[in-house]
């Protein structure tokens, strides 16, 4: 790249249809007929505007664990985020000054959900709780509840987060209560996902099932270990993001 000449990521995303479908999926993975109709387009150009964010490394494919035919697209906050500091550094040096966040957080209600509530809601939940410093009421539930995964504990714990005391709980004991959020981690339960009362933003996190691995500890090890290293980055930008401007609400794109 020129001195003199526009970063990339500032020529791809100049598209307005580019940057709709970026907010789109930068709080939940959805699929191109949710985005087609949340963003009123036909489906072959947002297809091909997918496709270009996709070959520029902006957007992730998840194939659905619960129908391989379908799939989930999911923004790619690293490259993203490293996009942005090459942009930083180009543009003006100061603007790479490290300030640390700190978050006051309203009293929030977040459930997450997935098939078993044995390892990525749980880990989920561990994550929210210990970020927001229990300031959000945070809960987590399964389809079909397991008891928590051994090595969801033991990876856990190598963030400092101990979980060995949740246990798994069936989400129809939450269907009367009230959330802010009702977050899915798993492709299965955001297909069959209750409606819940108070009408609570829904967000999708299509996280493949750590507990579907056989073999030897150390395989098992690394898998649960990059589930809880994704949740622990989509969770810090949830939290960043809860005093946004901008929120997926009833299938449409809302401000605050």
């Amino acid at each position: 790249m020129g001195e003199n000449q526009a970063p990339s990521i500032f020529k791809l995303l100049s598209n307005d249809l580019r940057w709709q479908l970026l907010k789109a999926i930068s709080q939940s993975d959805l699929r191109v007929q949710e985005l087609t109709d949340l963003l009123g387009q036909p489906q072959n150009l947002v297809s091909y505007h997918l496709q270009k964010l996709h070959d520029a490394g902006l957007v992730i494919e998840h194939q659905s664990i619960a129908d391989g035919r379908e799939i989930y697209y999911g923004i790619n906050l690293n490259q993203i985020q490293s996009l942005f500091r090459i942009t930083q550094v180009t543009l003006h040096p100061g603007l790479t000054l490290n300030r640390e966040n700190k978050y006051h957080f309203p009293p929030l209600r977040v459930l997450f959900l997935c098939t078993h509530n044995s390892a990525r809601s749980q880990m989920a939940e561990g994550f929210l709780r210990v970020k927001s410093l229990s300031q959000i009421k945070t809960f987590s539930a399964g389809t079909d509840p397991r008891p928590v995964n051994p090595m969801a504990i033991v990876v856990m714990e190598e963030f400092n987060i101990d979980i060995h005391e949740q246990q798994s709980k069936n989400q129809n004991q939450f269907l009367n209560q009230p959330f802010d959020f009702v977050i899915t981690v798993c492709d299965r339960a955001r297909e069959f996902c209750p409606t819940f009362p108070g009408n609570p933003v829904m967000i999708h996190w299509s996280i493949a099932d750590p507990t579907e691995i056989n073999g030897a500890l150390e395989a098992q090890h690394k898998i649960f270990r990059a589930t809880a290293q994704e949740l622990d980055q989509r969770i810090d930008y949830f939290l960043a993001g809860i005093s946004g401007q901008t929120i997926l609400k009833d299938n449409h794109v809302v401000e605050k």
